[in-house]
């Protein structure tokens, strides 16, 4: 197998956002890589643009590191200018025009969320090209093509908070057993009127889902679990 050390950082990645009533929950996986290598196993991919507002970042590491960058720089001039917080919609609509500005070199599927005094709750996707949608809630990255059927079934409006947050566990946890792109551990944030709440789940934690394989200590112990019948001719 040819592993390119070199290839771009890319995050291959399931991100998440999901409203629920009082706020939202944003969740995603650890796994960073470079071509078929795993380059981080542990990346926190829910970064802070501000007190109230976070971003998920998918696709190009570089890429959504540097609007991040870019949009939490802004929103700290915002917040000097006019004497209080950024909402999560002029977060959103600067995430935008950064991503539409720059189509043509971005490689990065982005997730907005967080909670102001004026609206709430709120979720924004910002896809590739730089569209932007406000949604009850959003998927993204390569995790998230295994995860629609499962959202227009499991979602509902008015959720409780701890309803939002094992959603969004054991929909990342689903992705991870399909995608090979996406593992680690996950990793949630909580953000509502009382503020931000963080919380982190280990990979061996972790619902199995289609018949995985529970961890063994060798091939060995796999393979005496099994009856050996005799070959016949």
């Amino acid at each position: 197998m040819d592993l390119d050390l070199n290839a771009p950082h890319s995050m291959g990645t399931t991100i998440i956002g999901v409203t629920y009533d009082g706020g939202v929950v944003l969740g995603a996986d650890s796994r960073t890589s470079t071509g078929m290598y795993v380059a981080n196993r542990a990346s926190d991919k829910i970064t802070q643009l501000t007190d109230n507002v976070y971003l998920c970042r998918s696709g190009s590491a570089a890429d959504s590191q540097v609007v991040s960058d870019y949009v939490r720089h802004f929103l700290h001039q915002h917040t000097i200018q006019q004497g209080q917080p950024a909402t999560v919609k002029v977060a959103a609509n600067l995430i935008r025009l950064l991503a539409y500005g720059n189509k043509n070199m971005l490689q990065t599927g982005m997730i907005v969320g967080g909670w102001d005094k004026y609206e709430g709750g709120k979720i924004y996707g910002v896809p590739l090209g730089g569209t932007i949608v406000e949604q009850p809630f959003a998927i993204g990255g390569s995790g998230s093509s295994y995860l629609y059927g499962f959202f227009d079934q499991a979602w509902k409006d008015g959720m409780t908070k701890d309803e939002a947050e094992k959603l969004v566990v054991k929909a990342v946890s689903l992705a991870i057993a399909r995608d090979g792109a996406s593992g680690g551990v996950v990793r949630t944030v909580t953000i509502n009127s009382e503020g931000v709440t963080r919380n982190f789940y280990a990979g061996d934690t972790l619902p199995l889902w289609h018949e995985e394989l529970e961890p063994q200590n060798s091939l060995l112990d796999i393979l005496s679990s099994a009856p050996i019948e005799p070959m016949r001719t």
